[in-house]
């Protein structure tokens, strides 16, 4: 773990135990006042850097640098007096020296010398109460764990992370109550939870074919079984398709039919009895006992391959020691060993194969009710209504194209009934240029024409014409006939 890590882990673990303190006041704690207080070896850390010619400040931020939180317990004693309680201490310890020199570098444990010397700083007043919780982000060494520091009026408990983002705590000795390894435990029970359900998250795959059972993710995950059983429900709560079911007093969760979406809350009797004789719906139920089990089944199936891994592994242990042995009779006696060893996993592969067949058989009738419900749940339209619809929908596209070429005839009537006769000359005007204009004038009124002339005769026949009143208004009368002009001229010798 480089100088960043553990920078990082410091900071969580000092958060996380200052709260679990300050919520222990007079419960775990005794005290009525209490006074806090805070340190750390940031000089330590500077001479260090200053020895390896480094001199950067920012990079003096980034390294751990030994923080630690005290709390201390006070009662009041006479008047103004007061005694002590007890100290609570959270410290964390890490190897300064080599971060310093590479912060890039992963840091090495804790050893047993480093562990006391660094408690034995804590310590002030042996008859004052102590409670030490010392934290590594490296780990410690398997002798610091294994050491018993039995210090009198000392508890000390060693926090170091677990691999799997949580904590793990060990007493450094007999007299450390359970309660305080709650009490330097970091991580609260929200965040174990969490975890457990990113957990199940990553193990979706196993979800599908199996299901995952509580006692793996207790001992992945290095948490209680109680809040392993929380996870499950906060899961099965968030994905409505989860299931918990408890068999051989193991609790187990599988992937099961989601819910319906709407339930009718009450039934009648006639409505319960129907349900029940209907050969149709009830999927859900099925798949979900079907996938239970599965689940039940696949676990089976996998603790029998830990068998035979085991197995395995012992019959080659067994080998082995048949070709080191010197005489006969070992290595016939171990001979024996390996013929049962090897009948007994021939045995144990042809149940796993049937449970495999079983798995199989389930999972495809699975497959199927999932395909009766999800038809069911689509609701499609029967071939009645198909075809109706597309019987209608014909309809309004031949109404919609018969209205569409009646729109297109009226439209070219009206351009048509909208263009006059003296606009269509001038258009064909227009377009014929200069040399057509004279013939395409518009036809003006016609001029009248003069009569021919009359035989002209002498002047003593000569009658005046006769004129009558808005004679120059009126058109020209036509000639007369030879039978009318011999009467004017009967008429005009009488005169």
């Amino acid at each position: 773990m480089n100088a960043a890590q553990a920078f990082q882990l410091e900071t969580e673990f000092l958060s996380g135990v200052e709260a679990n303190l300050e919520s222990a006041k007079g419960v775990q704690l005794r005290g009525k006042l209490w006074q806090r207080s805070h340190a750390d070896e940031s000089d330590a850390l500077r001479a260090a850097l200053a020895a390896n010619r480094v001199y950067d400040r920012e990079k003096l931020k980034s390294l751990p640098a030994n923080r630690r939180f005290a709390l201390h317990g006070f009662e009041r004693r006479f008047l103004f007096g007061k005694r002590r309680t007890g100290i609570a201490v959270a410290t964390v310890l890490s190897p300064l020296n080599q971060y310093a020199q590479s912060p890039d570098a992963n840091g090495a444990p804790i050893d047993t010398g480093q562990l006391v010397e660094h408690v034995r700083k804590l310590v002030g007043d042996p008859n004052i109460p102590h409670v030490i919780g010392v934290c590594s982000p490296t780990g410690f060494t398997q002798k610091a764990k294994d050491a018993r520091l039995d210090l009198p009026n000392v508890a000390v408990v060693l926090i170091e992370p677990d691999g799997t983002g949580g904590w793990k705590t060990t007493p450094a000795g007999e007299n450390v109550d359970p309660r305080v390894l709650k009490l330097f435990d970091p991580e609260g029970a929200g965040e174990k939870i969490r975890r457990v359900t990113e957990y199940l998250d990553r193990q979706s795959a196993a979800l599908l074919t199996g299901g995952v059972s509580a006692g793996d993710v207790v001992d992945k995950l290095n948490l209680p079984l109680d809040l392993v059983r929380q996870g499950f429900e906060k899961a099965t709560q968030t994905d409505p398709e989860l299931r918990v079911s408890k068999k051989e007093g193991e609790f187990l969760l599988y992937r099961g039919a989601p819910r319906a979406a709407q339930e009718r809350k009450s039934m009648n009797v006639i409505d319960r009895i129907k349900q029940l004789f209907a050969r149709e719906g009830g999927e859900s139920e099925k798949i979900n006992l079907l996938a239970e089990r599965r689940a039940a089944l696949a676990r089976r199936r996998d603790r029998m391959y830990e068998d035979i891994a085991k197995l395995e592994t012992r019959e080659a242990q067994l080998l082995e020691e048949g070709k080191a042995a010197a005489s006969q009779v070992p290595k016939r006696r171990i001979a024996a060993q390996v013929a049962q060893m090897r009948k007994d996993i021939a045995r144990q592969n042809a149940t796993a194969a049937m449970l495999n067949k079983q798995i199989d058989i389930i999972s495809t009738d699975i497959h199927n009710l999932t395909l009766i419900q999800q038809g069911e749940m689509a609701s499609l339209p029967t071939t009645e209504e198909l075809t109706e619809n597309a019987v209608r929908a014909e309809e309004m596209l031949e109404t919609l194209k018969a209205d569409a070429d009646l729109v297109s005839d009226l439209e070219t009537g009206m351009t048509e009934s909208l263009t006059s006769d003296e606009e269509l000359a001038i258009l064909k005007e227009l377009e014929g240029g200069a040399d057509s204009a004279p013939a395409a004038k518009v036809a003006e009124k016609p001029m009248k024409t003069p009569a021919p002339p009359a035989r002209v005769q002498p002047a003593s026949n000569r009658t005046p014409p006769l004129r009558t009143a808005g004679a120059d208004s009126a058109p020209d009368e036509p000639p007369s006939t030879p039978g009318k002009q011999k009467d004017r001229s009967r008429d005009a010798e009488a005169l």
